[in-house]
C-alpha cells in the first residue's frame, strides 16, 4: 500500500524507514515515511514482504522509500533508521557479511548513488514510531487476509 499525504513536488526530503520481521525469519514488513523539507508528508510506503529476516526487511525498506523518492524526482535525502546495522553498513563502517544482505545492499548503494546529495543516520527506536506503525501495518494486512 502506497499513500500520498500530499501531492507536493519537493527536490529535498527525510525518510523514515523500518523493516519488521515476527520471527527472524518471520512475517515481514516495511514501512517508509516521506517528509517535504518543511516536514509536510509527502509519501507513507506501508507492504507485506514475505517471510523475510529484520535485517532483510529493513534494507527492503530503505530501497523501496528510495525508489519512491526517485519518482517524486526527489535530489537530496536524508534517511533516518533505527537499523544500527544497516546505517553503519550503508557508511562503511560494517562489512557486508551475509550473503542474503549482500545483493540488497548493493541495490541501496546504487540507489543513493542516484541522488545529488545523501546522508544516513542512526535514530532510537522512539523517534521512529511512524514507520514502525506502517511497517507492522504491512505484516498486518497480510495476516489479516489469512484469518
Amino acid at each position: 500500500m502506497t499513500g500520498n499525504c500530499k501531492s507536493e513536488f519537493y527536490r529535498e526530503v527525510t525518510i523514515y524507514t523500518d523493516g519488521a520481521s515476527r520471527g527472524n525469519p518471520g512475517h515481514a514488513g516495511i514501512g517508509a515515511v516521506i517528509l517535504g523539507a518543511n516536514g509536510s508528508c509527502l509519501m507513507e510506503l506501508s507492504e507485506w514482504i514475505g517471510i523475510a529476516t529484520n535485517n532483510e526487511a529493513e534494507y527492503i525498506a530503505l530501497i523501496k522509500a528510495l525508489e519512491a523518492a526517485k519518482g517524486l524526482g526527489v535530489r537530496k535525502v536524508s534517511v533516518r533508521a533505527d537499523s544500527e546495522l544497516v546505517v553503519l553498513q550503508m557508511i562503511g563502517t560494517y562489512a557486508v557479511k551475509s550473503p542474503r544482505l549482500r545483493p540488497l545492499f548493493m541495490k541501496a548503494q546504487r540507489l543513493k548513488r542516484e541522488f545529488d546529495e545523501f546522508d544516513i543516520n542512526h535514530i532510537e527506536r522512539e523517534e521512529n514510531a511512524h514507520a514502525d506503525m506502517l511497517a507492522n501495518l504491512g505484516i498486518d494486512s497480510e495476516l489479516d487476509k489469512r484469518d
